[in-house]
């Protein structure tokens, strides 16, 4: 194999790992930081973030190389995912199951550094990634399953600093899954017509005409739950200015979605990475504060 070939190859893995659509990344990622913040009370151990920093990149990667494995068969019949490279031929099933596994095999390697019950919890967090894929066929909101696929490594990171799941862990959770509900939804809005088409389930086919009534209480339940925990752990007011700034992101997104114009749908899944930030900073400013003080 040539050099040209080589890298079209490369370039071919790096975008059925969706490395060129970082978003996934950073979704996946946010809840995460969120829960190292809180688990270490603003003072999370470098090595600790580093290792969930890099398993959040690879198994978000793995996940995109299960997902296509497993949507193989449709995505050549959708419009928005016909030239991904498992669709088009660009890479076989073989190459993708192999790429899977060594992506999967990476990340269980840098779990390894931590305890036990990490581990342990890395192999349901592996069979949620694995498995989402499929929900799709029967699960009328797959959405809420991602959202605790998404959402798992806060109790992994609670588990890997405290060395047991605190309950504020799964309230962090819940939270997780009613804003992926909400931006996946939005993400859903686009496909929509070409999911029933091919006979895929999804929240917007499942919301219909209340899909953006649906997604406004996701993101309503989402703060709530936050703001709950804010009580909990009694943040201060940087806390409560990040979880305003979310909000006001959210109602942003009301009158992107409004029309359920797909440009604008897809515009505003894109600008959760900016809720998810709003809710981190919060959190960061808390700690400073508190540091400082």
């Amino acid at each position: 194999m040539n050099a040209k070939k080589i890298i079209q190859k490369l370039d071919a893995y790096e975008r059925l790992m969706r490395l060129d659509k970082p978003i996934g990344i950073l979704l996946l990622l946010w809840p995460t930081l969120w829960a190292l913040l809180i688990a270490a009370q603003g003072k999370p151990d470098w090595i600790v973030v580093m290792i969930f920093v890099t398993g959040t990149v690879l198994m978000r990667s793995a996940g995109c190389v299960m997902n296509d494995i497993a949507d193989m068969n449709y995505d050549g019949l959708v419009e928005r995912t016909k030239n991904r490279p498992l669709a088009n031929g660009e890479v076989s099933k073989k190459e993708a199951y192999i790429l899977a596994l060594m992506l999967s095999l990476a990340a269980f390697g840098l779990v390894c550094f931590l305890n036990t019950l990490t581990i342990q919890l890395s192999v349901l967090a592996l069979l949620l990634a694995a498995s989402y894929p499929f929900t799709k066929r029967f699960l009328t909101i797959p959405q809420a399953y991602l959202g605790i696929a998404f959402g798992f490594g806060i109790p992994m990171v609670f588990a890997a600093i405290l060395g047991y799941i605190a309950p504020i862990a799964w309230i962090l959770l819940l939270a997780n899954v009613f804003w992926a509900i909400a931006y996946d939804t939005e993400y859903a809005m686009v496909d929509r017509d070409d999911d029933l088409k091919i006979g895929i389930k999804s929240s917007a086919i499942t919301f219909g005409r209340f899909d953006v009534i649906a997604v406004m209480a996701s993101y309503a339940m989402t703060l709530l739950l936050l703001t709950l925990a804010g009580k909990w752990l009694l943040m201060g007011y940087a806390y409560y200015m990040g979880l305003a700034i979310a909000t006001m992101i959210a109602v942003h997104h009301y009158f992107l979605i409004k029309t359920r114009e797909k440009t604008s749908c897809f515009k505003a899944f894109l600008q959760n990475t900016w809720f998810g930030f709003a809710i981190f900073a919060g959190l960061g400013g808390h700690y400073l504060i508190q540091y400082f003080h």
